[in-house]
């Protein structure tokens, strides 16, 4: 069954790919892009398939409400939020700057968080249409929403917030028959790790970390700009049969609340719950004896 997905930062990456998977299989695309003019040929891509392209910058709180209204009218509503729209902040936590911090948060958290309460109630309603079998709200997290780098404190941080919103989420909605997936990607060769995608602190890094380990982190980061081992065509395919529950990864709609992507993504992921396996271990003692005597 064709459904109107409604998908942020198409510009390129996951989204644009994700937008073109989507048109193929014959549903109907709604992509928004901060500049049409700056991602020409994305948009040229998209509208050849029959999809639709809105500017949006999430970070501007006053214009969601208009293009969430622009959105439902192209199809009649919007049936699949995909909350792709985002960049990385990489650096010392110390040498960050309010604003630039203030920004990560407003692009990777508080963008895909007005969203979706703007969408909610077109979702809601479609998930309880009888012809429509399911509303579905897609948040693009990032393994790093649960093993961090060093570097990666803020970015981590951003993705640590939508990742706790989404958990709440998923319970609040379940009953509106809206499911939310997280999905959350290793390292794919798209442009994230590139300087459209990536920012680091107005200031160099200072001197007590140049030569230690988020110095020498960044440089692997840099190394690592278009040579990633995952590719990001398999990857929103994975997501769309997820969605869609259809293809290979169909049987998980709806079984899952966490998607994780790529062998190094697994490897981390299970890096992670063994070491808080071992402090679970290692204080349940101290934590089982807080109780009134």
């Amino acid at each position: 069954m064709a459904q109107t997905w409604f998908i942020t930062g198409a510009s390129s990456g996951f989204g644009l790919d994700l937008a073109l998977v989507a048109l193929k299989a014959g549903h109907r695309v709604i992509g928004t892009v901060r500049c049409t003019s700056k991602s020409a040929s994305a948009v040229a891509a998209i509208k050849a398939q029959g999809g639709h392209i809105l500017e949006l910058d999430v970070t501007k709180a006053d214009h969601i409400p208009a293009v969430v209204k622009q959105a439902n009218a192209i199809h009649g509503g919007v049936d699949i939020l995909v909350n792709n729209a985002g960049y990385s902040l990489l650096g010392a936590v110390e040498d960050m700057k309010e604003d630039e911090v203030k920004l990560q948060m407003e692009t990777n958290f508080f963008g895909p968080l007005r969203l979706i309460r703007a969408l909610l109630p077109t979702l809601r309603a479609r998930g309880t249409m009888p012809e429509n079998n399911q509303s579905t709200i897609v948040n693009i997290s990032s393994v790093a929403g649960h093993d961090v780098p060093p570097s990666c404190g803020l970015y981590s941080a951003s993705k640590f917030a939508l990742e706790g919103l989404s958990d709440a989420l998923a319970l609040e909605t379940a009953a509106f028959n809206i499911n939310v997936l997280i999905v959350e990607p290793g390292a794919f060769r798209t442009n994230f790790l590139s300087k459209s995608a990536t920012k680091r602190p107005t200031e160099p890094l200072s001197e007590p970390y140049r030569g230690g380990i988020v110095d020498e982190t960044l440089a692997k980061y840099n190394a690592a700009d278009g040579r990633q081992r995952g590719d990001p065509r398999k990857a929103v395919e994975r997501v769309f049969e997820v969605v869609t529950g259809t293809g290979e990864a169909g049987g998980l709609r709806g079984k899952i609340l966490r998607l994780p992507l790529g062998p190094d993504c697994v490897e981390r992921l299970e890096g992670k719950i063994g070491r808080l396996q071992r402090d679970l271990e290692l204080t349940r003692r101290v934590a089982m004896g807080t109780d009134f005597d």
